[in-house]
């Protein structure tokens, strides 16, 4: 069993939105940052967003920053990242990790979803 568990992915149009959420499946994620990343064809692992554990830190990606919002509902114990304005350059598998404070780098993240699909046509 994986886990954190993304849902909320699908195939949109440029200027779209999408709503991604992110579930622990088997531990209470409240004192853990959460982060957002992605992961576009052909290329590596990208930074997207990452919250704090109480929710009153957050850090974007110049790439995204006004665009998406990330938030946490700890007593849910569930992430969720809203994207609006959506690109076709968003487009990737979109995966949630858990770690102990917010960083831009993957190795800094323990825990991490199998991902969900998000593609922007033009």
């Amino acid at each position: 069993q994986v886990p954190l568990i993304e849902v909320g992915g699908g195939s949109v149009q440029a200027g779209d939105s999408l709503r991604l959420a992110c579930a622990a499946s088997e531990h209470t994620f409240s004192t853990d940052a959460v982060g957002w990343f992605r992961q576009a064809p052909g290329k590596g692992l990208e930074f997207v967003a990452t919250i704090g554990s109480r929710g009153d830190y957050t850090y974007y990606a110049d790439s995204v920053k006004g665009r998406f919002t990330i938030s946490r509902d700890n007593a849910e114990n569930t992430a969720s990242m809203h994207m609006s304005s959506l690109k076709p350059e968003d487009t990737g598998v979109y995966y949630c990790a858990t770690g102990q404070m917010p960083s831009h780098l993957p190795g800094d993240y323990s825990a991490w979803g199998q991902g969900t699909q998000v593609t922007v046509s033009s």
